[in-house]
């Protein structure tokens, strides 16, 4: 019902009756006051009481008509705290907040805007556990933007993205939950990224893994939320079995899934602030099978680039298709050069090359000459969630700038993925490496531990030159050549 409907019913319709009462009503009160006055004027004082109950008569009706507006602001004015949406409780004075809620709200004690959160809750099966909680939200002031079910064999685990008040901490969210109905709750900061809906989302990063075999460890931790995955092979470098050969069908452990890696071994994904849902479980599954039909792959793209003295180098991806080209590399590489680059015995580098061109360990970048000989390789290395770069350039071609080049674009294909932060682990003697490093001009850090050199580089939030930028520099000469 509209407010225009409510108005026309509430007014009472006139009646001729009411006329003639009203008028008999007011020559009843004419003859009433014309006696009166008649008596008052015959006295010594009338003129004057006169005067005054004329002025009594109209500051009486003044106030009556005063009153009478006042109760009809005050009936037709809607509650305290409403806002022509969801009732909400009224908002308690600053002093009686926590001391972490006066903090968000300011000085001011009102609001500073609105906060985006990520809240994860069990409730129970059943009808109305669901609109007890809604209702709880709306009562805070919290908008529902989206909303996730996955159904449990005890419950059913509900997750949302929210917009809330400024000054609605974790804390009272979640307590406020609990009173709902409620349990495990578990909530965390979101931001813009995450007001992509989940179809769209799932939908993006198939693509990305069908586009790119290395993609899969990234999709599944964009997928997962804040996760920690290992890729851990069927066969150690040794050549023994590792044992680590998950079903085809997974394994979901709480807050530990095994899938099994098309490319041979097993994906281990942990998340240990929040167990995994068999939703979840089940969409990881399909991103593996996915990744799995559609076999080996790597993107075409690939640029040449000329270097100080005239020669020209193809960058390009690199996966297990390049393993014999990259051993033939490592026998034209120096003991020396082997010995920086892998820190362990040079008989043993042959072991590693498997491993660093699997797509499961991240992204390899090739540098071959004109004639196809391959002539440097580039790592970017998924370590757990923290992330590896390395770099082998044969004897012949160094101090070129090919270290420099590959440094730069394996640093750009981190910060596309989201990375804080990369770190390279070298001897101090490698004096190419860390003047490498150096040229990023990003903030480093330098930890030694028994001869070793870990160098960490800050990503910086500023976005990169992409590669096509980059080749349209190294074309006109203005990128440096330097290693």
């Amino acid at each position: 019902m509209t407010d225009v409907t409510s108005s026309k019913s509430a007014r009472s319709p006139h009646h001729w009756r009411h006329d003639l009462i009203e008028l008999a009503a007011l020559f009843t009160a004419v003859v009433v006051a014309d006696t009166i006055a008649k008596t008052i004027v015959k006295g010594p004082d009338g003129p004057y009481l006169l005067v005054f109950s004329a002025i009594t008569l109209v500051a009486t009706a003044a106030f009556h008509t005063w009153w009478a507006r006042r109760r009809s602001h005050a009936d037709h004015a809607p509650p305290a705290g409403h806002t022509g949406g969801h009732p909400t409780t009224e908002a308690p004075a600053p002093s009686e907040l926590p001391a972490d809620e006066r903090e968000a709200e300011g000085e001011s004690g009102a609001p500073a805007g609105t906060t985006l959160w990520r809240m994860r809750t069990t409730v129970a099966d059943a009808p109305g556990s669901l609109a007890a909680l809604c209702t709880v939200l709306a009562r805070l002031g919290v908008d529902i933007l989206t909303l996730q079910t996955h159904p449990l064999a005890d419950g059913t685990v509900d997750e949302f993205l929210l917009r809330a008040p400024a000054g609605l901490s974790a804390r009272t969210l979640v307590r406020e939950t609990a009173a709902a109905g409620g349990r495990d709750t578990w909530t965390e900061r979101a931001d813009t990224h995450d007001l992509v809906d989940t179809p769209t989302r799932v939908l993006g990063l198939a693509t990305r893994t069908a586009l790119d075999a290395a993609e899969l460890p990234l999709a599944l931790r964009q997928l997962l939320g804040r996760c920690t995955l290992h890729s851990v092979p069927a066969v150690s470098l040794t050549g023994r079995p590792t044992g680590e050969q998950a079903p085809v069908e997974g394994v979901l452990e709480e807050r530990v899934m095994r899938l099994r890696d098309p490319h041979g071994g097993t994906l281990i994904v942990e998340r240990p602030h929040l167990p995994f849902t068999p939703t979840e479980f089940a969409r990881a599954r399909a991103l593996v099978e996915l990744d799995a039909r559609l076999g080996p792959r790597v993107p075409r793209s690939q640029d040449v680039l000329t270097l100080p003295e005239g020669n020209e180098i193809t960058v390009r991806r690199a996966d297990q298709r390049d393993l014999p080209a990259a051993r033939a590399m490592h026998d034209r590489c120096s003991a020396r050069t082997l010995g920086l680059r892998y820190h362990g015995p040079v008989g043993d580098a042959d072991r590693y090359l498997d491993h660093l061109l699997s797509p499961r360990f991240g992204r390899t970048l090739a540098v071959q000459t004109a004639s196809g000989r391959l002539v440097a390789l580039g790592h970017l290395l998924w370590d757990g969630d923290e992330t590896e770069v390395a770099l082998l350039v044969e004897d012949d071609w160094q101090r070129r700038g090919i270290g420099s080049e590959l440094l730069g674009r394996l640093v750009a294909m981190a910060e596309e993925t989201g990375c804080d932060s990369v770190y390279a682990v070298t001897q101090s003697s490698n004096t190419g490496m860390v003047a490498a490093m150096r040229a990023l001009n990003l903030p480093l850090d330098y930890q030694i531990e028994e001869g070793t050199l870990v160098i960490t580089a800050r990503l910086s939030p500023a976005p990169r030159p992409t590669a096509r930028a980059r080749q349209e520099q190294s074309r006109e000469g203005t990128r440096p050549a330097e290693r």
